[in-house]
């Protein structure tokens, strides 16, 4: 944990929090705190800063709050996932919030299993849990946005046309060629989409080029979702 989040609901003044669940287990277990200690806080989708601890012990902490900073500048991606498998989803979800990505979409897709939309981890609770994880490591505030979309061919005749206003459509896809490849690096917003294990089914990729999107590729290699996230965001932006 490199930033301390805090939400409105820990808030007993604007500028004094009290925190009593597992981040105050780590303030005392990893970071042996004590009173009088500074520590880097962030409020959630608000401003970061320092924190001085006011009072400590093991059932609650006061902090004071002095937060003047803005959280990173996001990654201007628009991400459509097939869903992952569930051993996979907890991953991909911290490491979208890793990355700076601020809107996730999660697709069905020919090749996602129906028990996968059945997962626990689909809960509200359980998603904004992992995207806090990646925020703490990266020291971020900004809480990306997660629809859940179980029905492909609506979403992509009637939602995905608005994503692509003034941004490029990619699709990640191993197996797609095209006579206008992407140049890669790119200096625009973009929606990316990327199919499950074993890729989108043909039917899907020409549904997706239909409504606006260009193939990306990425080499010969066939990468797991959890490697191509990181790797198709590093090779889409400069700096």
């Amino acid at each position: 944990m490199n930033l301390l989040l805090i939400t409105e609901r820990d808030l007993e003044q604007p500028d004094r929090a009290i925190i009593r669940d597992h981040r105050l287990s780590h303030m005392l277990e990893i970071h042996r705190a004590k009173v009088g200690d500074q520590m880097r806080v962030g409020l959630l989708n608000g401003l970061m800063g320092t924190a001085e601890i006011l009072s400590l012990s093991p059932s609650e902490a006061t902090l004071h709050l002095t937060l003047t900073e803005k959280s990173p500048v996001p990654l201007p991606v628009t991400l459509i996932l097939a869903l992952p498998r569930p051993k996979m989803l907890r991953r991909c979800l911290r490491m979208v919030s890793e990355l700076g990505i601020k809107q996730l979409v999660l697709l069905n897709s020919f090749r996602v299993e129906k028990s996968y939309w059945q997962t626990p981890l689909l809960s509200d609770q359980q998603i904004e849990e992992a995207l806090i994880l990646g925020l703490e490591q990266v020291k971020d505030t900004q809480l990306p946005q997660v629809s859940l979309r179980k029905r492909f061919k609506p979403f992509v005749e009637d939602e995905l046309p608005a994503l692509l206003k003034d941004k490029l459509g990619l699709v990640a896809h191993p197996y797609t060629a095209s006579d206008d490849p992407v140049k890669l690096p790119i200096d625009q917003p973009a929606v990316v989409c990327i199919g499950p294990e074993g890729g989108f089914i043909p039917y899907e990729v020409d549904k997706l080029i239909e409504a606006g999107c260009r193939p990306v590729d990425l080499g010969d290699r066939i990468y797991r979702v959890e490697t191509v996230l990181p790797l198709l965001a590093g090779r889409l932006y400069s700096t």
